[in-house]
């Protein structure tokens, strides 16, 4: 049989939840992404953690809570301990996410499920990647090559391609097959044939307008309610496809000059412009290249102001402007509050620019048609004044206290237990009968005989001698000073490769920024206050589709020109799902999955794998021709056993000759070239039929 593989989904399976899966391919256990929604209900990873200690690796595709949200709570209470996979953007920005739904919690609640420091450590020991590079596992995962290629959808979106054996398991969830303004198209469409295609029905039902067209809405929409004296709230992600509508808002505000402020509002906005302006290589061919000729960075943002608080929109009041905020939920973060504050005006508008998540307050508001009044809480942290601090200082004084009397009493029981054991391990007192008692002549004031203990006692090995400690210095000297050795000032390459991924300035205080640190960092006693109250919703709601994925058509094509082997449905509607499976059954001899949550389905191919040694005494028969920087040769061989070893030996009978065959691609310009070095003369003739 061939390489094994078994898929489970432990989320994200017949629905729109977040994405998760486990992947096992010859007993090495894959989990690919690890997502959860804004809601961060522990419940939902019940699956996760039934066997997140036994995870072997874990491979990450995007920067958004749906795909990685989960890590840190995986690592601090699952047991999660696997490597992590990842591109470099999708490592940074990834990080900047969580820290931005970390703090928005923070800021509005006693969000306790994991901390700033937990997301460091989930993120600590993260593997990056580059496009196309084949990185191979050791040990348990001996022989299985993984390698990341472009999806498109966000920066640093990949498509993981697994190999074993030769065969390949592809996981591409939101590709985008079209070009944007700073990605790429997938490189999906470049694999052929793959043994399991692992891909999403999320699109299947949906057709896409013509780009163009789409912007042009967007924009007219936008300036017809500033026009009319309104504001524009655009719920946002904090470092995912905001990114591209950045872009489209400098385009169009430059090209129709436009005065009205524009406003990206995260705990971290300053941080993930400043990342993303580094990661030029990771966008597309047109930025790459201005950036080589102009020195122009696309994100050197003209009219967008990036701001940490709302300090600014407070002094604008009312004053027309278009405010981008995190998160895109509407659940928490500066989008819920500027929500609030701008429903009650029909001239604003809440645009929404992807499907909000089920059980959300967007997705509540992009029914059809949107109620007319919702129900929100309004939270916030304030600091402790008056008797609460008092309470609050003295209850800190009183735990204090308590652990410092903990402490003693365990340190009081650490030294008995001590104690105890060195007298036990010591050898008994003995003294000699025969010596213990003679005359003593050691001066007038000693009377009689005295009893001396002469040999046998043996000091406890804690005992510490009447004086203060002495350490011989036995280091050498010169005339310069102490002699060292190098070698103990060298980094080893493993922490050199760990400095040169982290970068300069990794900690913690380099990617929050300053005013969010100031506001993490601050130390005073604080309290979370809370009511609840309805909202009524008299502004304009309206929903436009910037997901940046591949529609229905295109996904449908695309699997038809990868045509592989299996092929694996996950994350979309139950209805997007058994559409695709329908029509892929139907149209192709494709074997079609479309598992239920924890349903295990085994999709190992069909096809018999061999490995086999070639012989010395064939290879030395071997005639190998030049192919660019490879070689090739024609191979006649029988398969026999060497070693107890399949090995490919020489034929034991004149093999057939050989028809010529061509291989690579020939251009007619260098074959032209060729014979001519030849000294033929050669001249191309066209015609026409």
């Amino acid at each position: 049989m061939g390489t094994s593989v078994q898929i489970t989904p432990l989320s994200g399976a017949y629905g729109e939840g977040p994405l998760c899966y486990l992947l096992a391919v010859d007993g090495f256990r894959f989990l690919l992404d690890c997502g959860w929604t804004d809601l961060c209900d522990p419940s939902h990873l019940q699956p996760l953690a039934r066997v997140a200690t036994t995870i072997d690796a874990v491979l990450l595709s995007h920067p958004d809570v749906m795909h990685l949200g989960a890590l840190p709570y995986a690592v601090k209470h699952l047991g999660l301990s696997a490597p992590v996979y990842a591109t470099e953007p999708v490592f940074r920005l990834g990080i900047l996410t969580l820290y931005d739904y970390s703090l928005s919690r923070w800021q509005v609640s006693d969000f306790d499920l994991f901390t700033l420091d937990d997301i460091d450590a989930a993120f600590q020991n993260v593997v990056r990647l580059k496009y196309s590079q084949n990185h191979l596992l050791n040990d348990k995962g001996e022989g299985i090559v993984i390698a990341p290629h472009v999806a498109g959808h966000d920066l640093g979106g990949t498509v993981w391609k697994i190999t074993k054996d030769g065969e390949d398991v592809v996981y591409a969830v939101d590709f985008n097959h079209r070009k944007e303004r700073h990605l790429n198209g997938t490189a999906l469409g470049s694999f052929v044939r793959p043994a399991v295609l692992i891909t999403d029905a999320y699109n299947a039902l949906n057709n896409h307008v013509y780009k163009r067209q789409q912007d042009q809405d967007f924009i007219d929409a936008l300036v017809k309610v500033l026009t009319s004296g309104g504001s524009v709230l655009l719920p946002v992600d904090t470092a995912g496809r905001v990114l591209e509508i950045l872009l489209i808002l400098e385009q169009y505000w430059t090209q129709r000059h436009l005065v009205y402020p524009i406003y990206f509002l995260t705990n971290v906005s300053t941080s993930t412009v400043d990342y993303v302006k580094s990661f030029l290589e990771w966008m597309n061919d047109s930025i790459s290249k201005s950036f080589e000729h102009t020195r122009d960075n696309a994100f050197l943002l003209k009219y967008v102001t990036l701001i940490i608080n709302k300090d600014e929109l407070e002094r604008l009041g009312d004053a027309p402007k278009v405010v981008l905020a995190s998160m895109a939920s509407l659940e928490v973060g500066f989008s819920h509050d500027i929500f609030v504050e701008m429903a009650n005006e029909a001239k604003n508008l809440v645009l929404f620019t992807e499907k909000g998540q089920f059980g959300t307050l967007a997705r509540m508001l992009q029914v059809d048609p949107p109620p007319k009044a919702v129900k929100v809480t309004m939270s916030k942290r304030i600091p402790l004044v008056g008797d609460e601090l008092k309470a609050y200082e003295e209850e800190q004084e009183r735990i204090k206290k308590d652990e410092a009397l903990k402490a003693s009493l365990s340190k009081k029981e650490e030294m008995k237990a001590s104690l105890g054991s060195n007298l036990k391990a010591s050898d008994p007192m003995v003294t000699d009968a025969s010596t213990s008692r003679k005359p003593s002549n050691a001066g007038s004031y000693l009377v009689g005989n005295v009893d001396i203990l002469i040999d046998g006692f043996v000091p406890p090995s804690t005992s510490v001698a009447p004086m203060f400690p002495f350490f011989e210095n036995t280091s050498e000297w010169d005339d310069f000073g102490e002699v060292i050795n190098p070698d103990d000032y060298m980094m080893k390459p493993d922490e050199m490769d760990n400095i040169s991924m982290l970068g300069a300035g990794d900690g913690m205080e380099s990617k929050l920024d300053e005013g969010s640190a100031r506001l993490l960092l601050d130390s005073k006693p604080s309290k979370v206050i809370s009511n609840e109250m309805t909202v009524q919703v008299k502004c304009s709601l309206a929903y436009m589709d910037f997901e940046g994925r591949s529609d229905g058509r295109s996904v449908k094509s695309v699997i038809a020109h990868v045509a592989p082997l299996k092929l694996v449905l996950i994350h979309g509607s139950a209805e997007a799902t058994e559409h695709l499976k329908m029509h892929c059954s139907k149209n192709s001899d494709l074997h079609v999955y479309a598992p239920q949550i924890e349903e295990t389905i085994d999709v190992t191919s069909d096809l018999c794998a061999y490995k086999v040694q070639l012989s010395e005494k064939l290879m030395s028969n071997v005639l190998s021709k030049k192919l660019g920087e490879h070689e090739i040769a024609w191979v006649d061989a029988e398969v026999g056993k060497a070693d107890e070893k399949l090995t490919l030996l020489p034929p034991s009978s004149t093999p057939a000759s050989h028809k010529s065959v061509l291989v690579g691609d020939l251009k007619l310009a260098d074959f032209k070239q060729f014979l001519a070095n030849k000294g033929l003369q050669v001249g191309f003739h066209m015609q026409i039929w």
